[in-house]
């Protein structure tokens, strides 16, 4: 049997990639790739020769079976994605999934993805927290925000240029505008910036200045009502 490495790739900056992420890729037979375009550049930024094969979700079912076939026979496989920790918002689960139910080995490399960064960058509380990546567009969307009004634990949100002012105008909705918030955008690059205060302020600043980069929205969970004590006369 094979081995699968699962890969973080930076979500920005080059000096992201880990010793061993570089190693794994070099000694693998096949390396799996979101955008093969997108991670030849990366590969060939680290000296890198390895053959690049598409896997992305518009073709891993169909892929995945040759591919843990190639495992059972004794290939070493990496997967990658374009950013950061595949199967976070990236293909990465289905694969894994097929290659654990045939007995193979997984492993899966510790590196760079953005949810963590922004978390802890926040100043909200990281002890407790949900992953909610990236909120249906249409269908479903309006019935998930309202399931996790009564979310006490801090909440995590991926989201695009072109919707992060729309999405954060629907949380105020949701939560409330006075409801805390850090919106991080183009996390470990040149211009990485975080926005903190309450949903309407960092509205009112989103407002005013385009949205531009990739972003990560933190919001702050519901604050647990203390239950007054009443001495009985």
């Amino acid at each position: 049997m094979g081995i699968l490495y699962i890969v973080p790739t930076p979500v920005g900056n080059m000096e992201d990639m880990t010793l061993r992420a570089i190693r794994i890729l070099k000694e693998a037979d096949l390396v799996l790739a979101e955008d093969t375009r997108t991670s030849g550049f990366l590969l060939k930024h680290f000296d890198i020769n390895q053959h690049l094969m598409s896997h992305h979700k518009f073709n891993e079912h169909g892929t995945a079976n040759a591919i843990v076939e190639r495992l059972k026979a004794g290939q070493t496989i990496a997967l990658i994605s374009d950013a950061g920790t595949p199967g976070i918002s990236d293909p990465g689960f289905f694969l894994v999934r097929e290659a654990a139910a045939a007995g193979i080995e997984v492993q899966t490399l510790p590196g760079a993805t953005a949810c963590i960064p922004a978390l802890v960058s926040s100043g909200l509380p990281c002890d407790r927290f949900c992953f909610e990546g990236f909120l249906p567009q249409k269908k479903g969307r309006q019935t998930h925000l309202e399931s996790l009004k009564e979310e006490t634990r801090t909440m995590i949100f991926y989201e695009s240029p072109y919707r992060v002012l729309k999405t954060l105008q629907q949380f105020a909705l949701v939560f409330g505008g006075d409801r805390k918030v850090s919106v991080c955008r183009e996390i470990s690059k040149v211009h990485e910036e975080s926005v903190r205060g309450t949903l309407d302020e960092v509205i009112a600043h989103f407002t005013e200045k385009e949205p531009k980069g990739e972003f990560v929205i933190v919001v702050a969970g519901k604050t647990k009502e203390k239950k007054s004590k009443i001495q009985s006369l």
